[in-house]
């Protein structure tokens, strides 16, 4: 397939780029900045690898005119969207409106230059943490304003491509985790290790769905590739069990492969600010994929070694 692709330079979207076209497929990715603008940033890296493997564009943002321009000079079979606003994404005061504006520019001038192009098929991504998504605590509100601004880009979506007869994917994401990460709770975990010092986790008590994320790009190009006609939607899950039990699990499996004392301390929770328990439910069948649950820990490892071990 010929695909159009946004966000390749998020975390998630560079493994996702890496997979459909490990699989065969020829992907473009429209970057918002020019390419010097990124810096020498985790998302620099990525881009930089990315841009080895497909083709690049830069200076394009979904429905401005550029962006038109380069829908309208191929022939797509697919559009993967997605890129979203996650500027400030944890903060109360994330903007939702912008963020809904950003994601969904010219949407309907996008959908039509698409069916112009001869392409009906559309794959957003979507988060478990926006409203009614996944399962766990009651009522599954939006997680946060980033969530609502989720879920409102899914109803925007729906609408108009559901007026135009195209077939729409929503692949909703977990919390993936691997190399070329954000450093977020992993990234504290190892540094802290390799640092010879002891984490603390602050809220083991909160029920997550963990997944690596070269499994999860694996299922990403699956659902991809076999859309059904209409609207479809798959929440792939992977580790569900407590904040506590995954960083003993990533302690386990990292302290054995590098030979480091991997301890982790379980504070008592007191903040329960957020839905205790959060998950997907699409359990994925491991053997009908070319995926090693091992190899992915070792790709794990090394990769955090190579980042994190001091030089000798």
């Amino acid at each position: 397939m010929k695909i159009l692709f946004t966000g390749a330079s998020s975390f998630t979207g560079y493994w996702f780029v890496k997979e459909l076209v490990a699989a065969g497929h020829d992907v473009v990715v429209p970057f918002r900045r020019q390419l010097s603008d990124y810096g020498e940033s985790g998302r620099r890296a990525r881009i930089d690898r990315v841009a080895k493997i497909c083709r690049p564009v830069f200076g394009v943002s979904f429905g401005d005119e550029r962006f038109l321009q380069l829908v309208k000079e191929g022939r797509w079979d697919l559009l993967c969207h997605h890129a979203a606003e996650v500027s400030d994404y944890r903060s109360p005061d994330f903007d939702v409106v912008r963020a809904v504006e950003n994601n969904c520019r010219g949407l309907a001038k996008v959908l039509d230059a698409l069916l112009e192009s001869g392409c009906r098929k559309i794959v957003l991504t979507g988060s478990v943490f926006e409203n009614d998504e996944g399962a766990g605590t009651e009522p599954l509100g939006a997680f946060s304003p980033y969530g609502l601004s989720k879920g409102l880009t899914w109803e925007l979506f729906r609408f108009y491509s559901q007026s135009r007869a195209m077939d729409l994917g929503k692949f909703v994401i977990p919390n993936p985790f691997g190399p070329y990460e954000e450093p977020r709770f992993i990234h504290y975990l190892l540094k802290n290790w390799f640092g010879g010092k002891t984490p603390s986790v602050n809220t083991p008590r909160y029920v997550r769905d963990n997944i690596p994320v070269s499994l999860l790009a694996l299922v990403y190009s699956n659902f991809a590739e076999t859309l059904s006609t209409g609207q479809s939607r798959l929440g792939p899950s992977g580790y569900v069990e407590s904040q506590g039990a995954f960083a003993r699990r990533v302690a386990r499996e990292t302290g054995k492969r590098l030979g480091l004392p991997c301890e982790v301390a379980l504070n008592e929770q007191t903040d329960f600010s957020e839905p205790l328990v959060r998950i997907n439910t699409d359990r994925v069948d491991i053997s009908a994929l070319d995926w090693s649950e091992e190899r992915a820990w070792n790709e794990f490892a090394e990769y955090y070694d190579r980042l994190m071990r001091p030089a000798t």
